[in-house]
């Protein structure tokens, strides 16, 4: 069956205040079932995870099925989720504790085209160890990374990449695969920032080749959370600072202090609800292949739709590669007007469209835009066809 984006909408009871929003690359607005699942679990009964009373045995439930949803999504296993506040606080733990093992000499690479908490984690723990930092350029005309731009950084003394699988300010897809061969074969980790992937195709991080993979649940429709993907073995070599009555059983040696067991919930919900977006039957992996490959042809009609909209009005500069493959992202300038003044006249008008360099610093300096950035509009799954034409209806205006 086709893509019923007007029954996904009436999951949403945010779209009733009657903005279109393109803000979901900074936190998607979130379903009924996930507002339910994490008011629901703060009415209940919880405790600290246990096995002698209900409110024990319901905090330990909890978080098995948050583990478990997560590794469905991303084609891992529910012993290599490391459950976080944040992707950024996951990556600078684990730029941490892989920092005990390295030794003056010794290099990691790292990207110009990612956003900062997968750039600055790296720099400080290199910086901690004497360890050397080479940068990876993109080129600023297309927006592309090439393999070779990661590859030819390599040599004997690399000890870990860090590289976005999706740029969340221009949509860029680095060929991640191609990366990770070269990374191995020069006998390196790679460490995948996988928030702005995540949201618009099925994951399958052993395919990929990431030796870590990080996302982050609020930008698929979720909770504020971060979640951390690797290999059990992997992790069982890691070492982090942590107390030293806690457990150092993988993957809840990386975990500090007590779980917030109303977002693993809604993080559950939303993981159910993305595999729900079309009718299907099989497993909830299964069914997720079949709802994201659903959501991947509609966000790209609404990428299709928007970019071929702004590429006709007069004065407005589409940043990147359009005709290249990459997530459902549009990083626009109009004219000579200052991209806050651009969100600030979209806002006016029920539009959700902010401005900035959204944290994607190092990536915005290399394309010329400075600290300001540009205008940039994501898709959802909630995104029609309304929500795009009134977008480029307030662009035309701005622009006229």
């Amino acid at each position: 069956m086709g893509y019923d984006v007007a029954a996904v909408r009436a999951r949403f009871p945010a779209l009733d205040k009657g903005a279109a929003h393109f803000d979901g690359p900074g936190g998607s607005q979130v379903p009924d079932v996930v507002a339910d699942a994490v008011a629901g679990t703060l009415r209940s009964a919880i405790a600290n995870r246990g096995v002698r009373t209900a409110a024990e045995r319901r905090a330990d439930a909890i978080v098995v099925e948050a583990r478990q949803a997560m590794a469905d999504l991303l084609g891992g296993t529910p012993s290599g989720i490391v459950l976080g506040r944040s992707m950024t606080q996951l990556t600078y733990d684990m730029a941490r504790a892989l920092a005990k093992q390295w030794n003056p000499g010794d290099e990691v690479v790292v990207s110009r085209l990612d956003h900062d908490a997968n750039i600055r984690p790296w720099v400080h723990a290199a910086e901690s160890r004497g360890v050397t930092v080479r940068w990876a350029e993109f080129d600023p005309e297309t927006g592309e990374l090439d393999t070779a731009a990661v590859a030819g950084l390599l040599t004997g003394r690399t000890r870990l990449v860090a590289v976005t699988a999706a740029s969340n300010l221009l949509g860029t897809r680095p060929d991640i695969p191609a990366i990770a061969e070269a990374v191995h074969a020069a006998g390196a980790l790679l460490y995948v920032d996988g928030v702005h992937l995540t949201p618009h195709t099925l994951v399958d991080v052993g395919q990929l080749g990431a030796d870590f993979f990080a996302c982050s649940p609020y930008k698929f429709l979720g909770p504020h959370l971060g979640v951390l993907a690797a290999d059990p073995g992997l992790l069982e070599t890691v070492h982090p600072d942590k107390l030293l009555p806690a457990t150092d059983v993988v993957p809840e040696r990386f975990e500090l202090g007590t779980l917030p067991y109303e977002v693993l919930a809604g993080t559950t919900a939303a993981v159910g609800f993305l595999a729900g977006l079309v009718p299907g039957e099989g497993t909830r992996r299964e069914r997720l292949a079949g709802s994201m490959a659903a959501l991947e042809r509609h966000e790209e009609l609404m990428l299709e739709r928007l970019d071929s909209g702004l590429a006709e009005i007069a004065g407005v500069t589409l940043h990147g590669s359009p005709r290249r493959r990459r997530t459902p992202t549009t990083l626009f300038s109009v004219g000579r007007v200052p991209p806050a003044e651009v969100y600030e006249f979209l806002a006016a008008r029920g539009v959700n469209a902010p401005a900035g360099n959204f944290y994607a610093l190092e990536c915005s300096h290399r394309l010329g835009l400075g600290d300001a950035g540009a205008v940039r509009a994501g898709m959802a799954p909630y995104t029609d066809e309304s929500d795009v034409d009134r977008l480029l209806k307030g662009v035309r205006e701005l622009a006229g």
